[in-house]
């Protein structure tokens, strides 16, 4: 599926080996100052497009209506899963954790988080435990 991507950023910083004469005649003017690189990598949600929310308020869930959502509940398992369609789901009881396809990192949300996974999205979810999720199939565009 997708890999990892990371962004380089570059910056410039001056090198002071605490000489007070920075700069001398005799000395060349790269020993001076150097680049650093350093790496900044996108967290999965973002780069797997996952859209969570945290400790989500009983007024969000009536405003979406969650209690009317189909239920489903597992035990202590591993389902590998794709996405046919958007699907938001609260999770009620529990945790979850998500590796994406072709990733050793993963995501983890825990009951009270609202996750919206997209569509065409693949990953192995794992639970340790007894879980309950409200789950609700989106529309694109839907962003409710």
């Amino acid at each position: 599926m997708a890999s990892l991507l990371t962004a380089s950023a570059f910056t410039y910083s001056p090198v002071n080996n605490g000489s007070r004469n920075f700069r001398k005649p005799d000395s060349s003017y790269k020993r001076g100052c150097c680049i650093k690189a350093m790496k900044i990598e996108k967290s999965l949600e973002e780069l797997y497009n996952v859209k969570v929310e945290r400790k989500v308020s009983p007024e969000r869930l009536a405003e979406l209506g969650v209690s009317r959502w189909s239920m489903w509940k597992t035990g202590k398992s591993r389902l590998p899963w794709d996405w046919q369609v958007d699907q938001l789901v609260y999770i009620e009881e529990g945790e979850v954790r998500v590796v994406p396809e072709g990733s050793k990192r993963f995501m983890q949300f825990v009951a009270g988080d609202l996750v919206r996974y997209p569509k065409w999205f693949e990953a192995d979810l794992w639970f340790n435990g007894p879980y309950q999720e409200r789950y609700s199939f989106r529309a694109y565009g839907d962003d409710h």
